[in-house]
C-alpha cells in the first residue's frame, strides 16, 4: 500500500475498474500497489471521459476532498476522538500532496490537478469533487451525457453504481452523505450541472475500497477466486463481510 510503489513500473496498480486490461494485470502480477484513497474517486472519475476523448487531458483541474479523520492516521484519530479537533479543516497547502503523481498518471492527465483535501469530524467516509467548465470539454457534454459514458465504460462493474444525472433523491435535505458508503466496496458516482458547467463527485469509504476493500479485491484477483468474495457493494448498508 506505499505510495512509493503506486508509479513504479515493476508493480501493477491495483484499480480492477482502471481500463478493460487491468483486471488481467492484475491477476497475473507478481507485485500489485493498492491505491490511494482520494486518487480512487479521482480517478473512476475522470479516466473514462479522457479515454472517450470528452475531457482535455492538458486542461487544468482544480479538486477537492472531505476525508473522515481515519484517513490521518493515528495521531488524527486521538485528535478528533479527545475532541481537541472538531472543524472541518482543509490540508495539502503546498499543493505537493503525496497522491498527486498516481492521480496524474492513472486519470492520464499531462498536469498535476490542483488539490485541496480536508478532514471532517467523523471518522470514516470521504468524497471528491471536481468543477469543471465547458473550456475542459472537447465538445460541449451535460451532466446526462456524462452519466450515460460513465455507464456504458462501468456497466460490468459491481462495485460502481453510477447515479442518475443532477440526482437529488438520496440527498439529505440538500446535503450530499460523505458516510454512505461506509462499510462497503462500493463508489458512487455523480454529475450535476448543465453544459456550461459540470460537478463531479465520488464517493467511497476510504476504508473500504479505499483501502482494505481493495487490498481484498486485488488479493482475490490474484489467487483466482471470485473478486467480491468477502466483500459487499450492494445491500442498502452493506458491509466488509469478517
Amino acid at each position: 500500500a506505499s505510495t512509493a510503489h503506486r508509479t513504479h513500473p515493476d508493480w501493477t496498480y491495483g484499480l480492477p475498474e482502471l481500463c478493460p486490461e487491468q483486471r488481467r494485470k492484475i491477476q497475473t502480477a507478481q507485485r500489485v500497489s493498492n491505491p490511494g484513497c482520494y486518487p480512487t474517486g479521482f480517478i473512476l472519475l475522470v479516466r473514462p471521459l479522457i479515454a472517450l476523448g470528452l475531457l482535455k487531458p492538458e486542461q487544468a483541474i482544480f479538486v477537492s476532498a472531505l476525508s473522515g479523520y481515519s484517513g490521518g492516521g493515528k495521531a488524527m484519530i486521538k485528535d478528533y476522538q479527545d475532541q481537541s479537533q472538531t472543524a472541518c479543516r482543509p490540508y495539502g497547502l503546498t499543493l505537493k500532496h503525496k497522491h498527486l503523481a498516481e492521480m496524474t498518471q492513472f486519470a492520464s492527465l499531462q498536469n498535476d490537478p490542483v488539490f485541496l483535501p480536508h478532514v471532517g469530524d467523523f471518522y470514516q467516509g470521504m468524497l471528491v469533487e471536481i468543477g469543471l467548465t465547458s473550456n475542459h470539454f472537447a465538445k460541449p457534454i451535460s451532466a446526462a451525457s456524462i452519466t450515460e459514458h460513465w455507464q456504458r465504460f462501468y456497466h460490468n462493474e459491481p462495485n460502481i453504481q453510477v447515479q442518475e444525472p443532477n440526482h437529488t433523491a438520496g440527498l439529505d435535505g440538500n446535503f450530499l452523505e460523505p458516510q454512505a458508503c461506509n462499510g462497503t466496496n462500493r463508489v458512487d458516482l455523480f454529475a450535476f450541472g448543465d453544459e456550461q458547467q459540470s460537478l463531479l463527485i465520488a464517493r467511497l469509504d476510504n476504508l473500504g475500497k479505499g483501502a482494505a476493500g481493495a487490498a481484498v479485491q486485488n488479493l482475490n484477483l490474484m489467487l483466482g477466486i471470485d473478486e467480491q468474495t468477502g466483500l459487499s457493494a450492494q445491500d442498502t448498508h452493506p458491509r466488509i463481510n469478517p
